[in-house]
């Protein structure tokens, strides 16, 4: 997969740990390995600008992401076809608020928007309640995955 990080932001991203878990997301989710995505770090006036023209809503917000090609996840016999999946946008000001209320670490909270982003791409929601359990329950699930990869790595 083609994932291209930028970090337009003010604040410091440790992008090898974002790229690590978007392979990890991209595997797990059985996608082409050619499936492009783009995952960029915003501050807040210009997620404020995106929040308002997007969702009709003011202040910034956490995490958007931004469809491209509707792609959905692959299965172990037949994976996604290649394709764009799109852009996930997130403001790491946003992020660490999050973190500090929740009492885990601001990367934590990146990662963790980062996995909610992809999953949008792939056409998951929250809209509905059962959409949210299945969604979160996914999103946890990758998380941990990830996590553990890491630690024995």
């Amino acid at each position: 997969m083609s994932i291209e990080i930028s970090n337009e932001s003010e604040v410091a991203v440790d992008t090898d740990r974002v790229l690590a878990l978007a392979s990890s997301v991209r595997d797990a989710l059985k996608l082409h390995p050619m499936v492009d995505v783009g995952i960029i770090f915003v501050d807040e006036g210009p997620m404020t600008d995106l929040h308002i023209k997007w969702m009709d809503e003011e202040g910034p917000t956490d995490v958007l992401s931004f469809p491209m090609d509707e792609l959905r996840p692959g299965s172990d016999l037949v994976p996604s076809p290649e394709g764009v999946l799109g852009d996930i946008v997130v403001c790491p000001q946003v992020a660490t608020r999050q973190a500090i209320a929740a009492g885990h670490e601001p990367i934590n909270e990146v990662l963790l928007l980062v996995t909610h982003g992809m999953l949008h791409l792939v056409g998951f929601d929250h809209a509905e309640p059962e959409e949210e359990r299945e969604m979160f329950a996914l999103q946890k699930k990758l998380l941990e995955e990830f996590y553990q990869g890491e630690s024995l790595a």
